[in-house]
């Protein structure tokens, strides 16, 4: 059984970070397919998401076993999924890059967002996506998907490896979105990939604000000339970083 509980210092540093940072941090580690392709904020938000994942995994759908009656069970793998999907979490769904069909539709993903998950993600495509941009939630499609699941896939497990976007994704990873895109930080990871970011974002920040002054990147980005980082270190102790 994962065990969900993402440790909130974590957290909060996975917050104030962007993807494009944590995927280079990760790329020094050798890992190279983290961010998910062709996946996209259904509104900007404007801030981070973060949680664990919680996966749930579609197959092509067969005409005789994925019916409307399917869904007077209360197990149906995909209600079911809303429903246990813990608090703070995010739902990751393999959908197969596939579009044409909708993962899911505002009244589930409302119902996610009263439950406390963190956010929803989908290689596939979400029907109701203006309600669903309208919510608090923040959600990730590949494009917007009118018509029901019924039509190309159906729901057939849930908490378990699935891949998203090209990437894996186990159950329990660190999630994090913002209005790029969506990348997957191994769980062993998580921490030490948090930690780095945020001094690599310190960082970059103090360089942004350097070369918008009229700084040459050489020396500084990367900082190859000891007096760029003696000057980081001037500006972080006045900016409180």
């Amino acid at each position: 059984m994962t065990d969900y509980v993402l440790d909130e210092t974590t957290r909060e540093k996975f917050e104030g970070v962007s993807t494009a940072t944590l995927a280079t941090a990760m790329f020094k580690r050798g890992l190279r397919n983290q961010f998910i392709q062709d996946v996209h904020p259904v509104a900007p938000r404007g801030r981070v998401m973060v949680g664990q994942a919680f996966t749930l995994r579609y197959i092509p759908a067969r005409e005789d076993l994925n019916t409307l009656e399917v869904f007077k069970n209360p197990s149906h793998p995909q209600r079911a999924a809303v429903e246990a999907c813990p608090p703070g979490c995010v739902l990751v769904m393999d959908s197969r890059k596939d579009a044409r069909a909708a993962s899911a539709g505002s009244i589930l993903i409302s119902r996610l967002q009263a439950r406390g998950v963190a956010g929803v993600v989908t290689d596939g495509g979400f029907r109701d996506s203006p309600d669903i941009g309208r919510l608090e939630i923040p959600a990730y499609h590949q494009r917007p998907s009118a018509p029901t699941n019924l039509t190309l896939h159906q729901a057939l497990e849930f908490d378990v490896p699935i891949g998203c976007g090209d990437v894996a994704v186990w159950p329990g990873d660190v999630i994090v979105g913002d209005d790029e895109g969506v990348i997957v930080v191994p769980a062993h990871l998580a921490e030490e990939i948090a930690a780095e970011a945020v001094e690599m974002t310190a960082y970059e920040d103090f360089v942004a604000e350097e070369v918008l002054k009229g700084r040459s990147i050489v020396g500084l980005y990367p900082a190859t000339n000891p007096k760029s980082l003696e000057d980081f270190a001037r500006w972080r102790a006045a900016n409180g970083r």
